[in-house]
Order: C-alpha cells, then structure tokens, then sequence
C-alpha cells in the first residue's frame, strides 16, 4: 500500500504545487481572470446575483420579506420550504448551461461550492435527494447535472446523499418546450420511489434551476405519498 501524500506547505509535493500554481494559474470560468479555489475570480464571485429575499415556499424573488407570495399562499405548493441560492441572471446564466449542456463538471462545482455557503442556515435535512434523469435520457447526456450539484453539496455540508432513491419512470418530454399547464400534465406519474430504500422523514430535493417548479412538486408528490413527512427543495438558481 503506499504511503499518503505529505500536504506539509514545507514537502516537495507541497512545494511542487505552489510552483505549478504559479506558472499555471487556475482562470475565472467566466470572465478568464486568475481565480481562487473555487474557479471564479473575486470579480465575479461578486457579481452573483444571490436570491435574498425570496417567497420561502417557491423560492420566488420579491421586493420585500413575506411569508410566502401570492401564488403560493392561494396554492400552497407540497414543498414545506424552497431554497434557491441565485437568481437566473448573469454570471449564473453562462456557468448553469455549460454544466447541463456542455459537461462543465468545473463548473458545477463552482455552482455547488457556492450553494453551499447560501444553505448553510436552512433547515438542515436528513439527507439529500438529486432530482434524477430518466434512463434513456442519461444515457445520451452521460451524466446528471442535479447529482454533480448534490456531490459536492452533501460533502460541504456533512449531509448522507440518496442518490438512488427516487426513479424516473417516464421520459418526458423536455419541460423548456412546455407552458405551466402542459408541464403538470407532463409528469404525472414521472417519478417513483426506488423498492426497497428505507426514507428518512425530512429530504431535500437537489435541482439546477426551478422555473414553475413543476418537476419539483411531481417529485415531492412522489416521497410524499412514500411516507416522507417534509421534502424541501434546494436548487441553484430560481427563474423570476
């Protein structure tokens, strides 16, 4: 078995990474500029458009704190909470695709790094659930994207990662294409508990970004109706 890694700043490892660092600096995934850990640079770690004053049940931005907005106090979705880090708006705008659409797993992480700070108060879950793709689907995209969000969120927060406890039953069509209505319809029956898994009371749905949040609510249903007591939903970024 070998032996570990000294990361003492004074061994040739260490001393061998700062000079690579320096040579080969990590660069801003949006902007280009040197960047920090995270893959952003300062520039633009300030520019994220963070979603601070939200309705607390969908995650909506308002102007001002209230219990819930008006939607959602005529219709109270099943979610007891919904929390979404950012807004959809720039830099958020450029680094969300390149995860879903282009396999940026960097900036996910990004992504996830900084969920991570803006959910560090909410109600803690006992486990964390990514919103799953359908079979075919995954096999054409080669990845999740709502799972390389949950990874790194789960590990920077000390949270167990279900990530094979709820099913796409039904390949639905994409709900990009789709107005409210036509969403709903879309993915009844869509989601199903895996047999056999053993749900805690309290999850939390793990998405990119909610739009209507009808996805979120078919798989709230779902963990509902297996005897889950509170799903909550954490995503990335809310659509206005």
């Amino acid at each position: 078995m070998s032996s570990p890694v000294n990361l003492d700043a004074s061994s040739p490892w260490a001393r061998l990474r700062a000079a690579f660092d320096r040579l080969w600096p990590a660069r801003c995934l949006v902007c280009g500029e040197r960047a920090g850990n995270d893959d952003l640079c300062p520039a633009c770690v300030r520019e994220l458009p963070w979603n601070r004053c939200a309705c607390p049940r969908c995650a909506l931005p308002l102007p001002a704190p209230a219990p819930a907005c008006g939607h959602c106090q005529r219709r109270p979705p099943p979610l007891a909470e919904t929390r979404a880090a950012f807004r959809y708006a720039p830099p958020l705008d450029r680094l969300l695709p390149r995860l879903k659409f282009h396999r940026d797993l960097a900036a996910g992480r990004a992504c996830a790094l900084h969920m991570a700070e803006a959910l560090a108060e909410a109600p803690r879950p006992d486990a964390l659930i990514p919103l799953p793709l359908h079979p075919a689907r995954l096999r054409e995209r080669g990845f999740d994207q709502a799972l390389e969000l949950a990874r790194p969120l789960a590990k920077a927060l000390d949270l167990p990662l279900l990530d094979r406890a709820l099913l796409r039953t039904r390949d639905t069509a994409p709900q990009s294409r789709l107005d409210a209505p036509a969403r709903r319809r879309n993915l009844r029956r869509a989601f199903a508990v895996r047999p056999g898994v053993s749900l805690p009371a309290h999850v939390a749905l793990v998405d990119d970004v909610m739009t209507t949040g009808a996805t979120l609510h078919a798989a709230a249903e779902t963990l509902l109706r297996a005897g889950v007591t509170r799903v909550d939903a954490w995503v990335c970024a809310r659509v206005a």
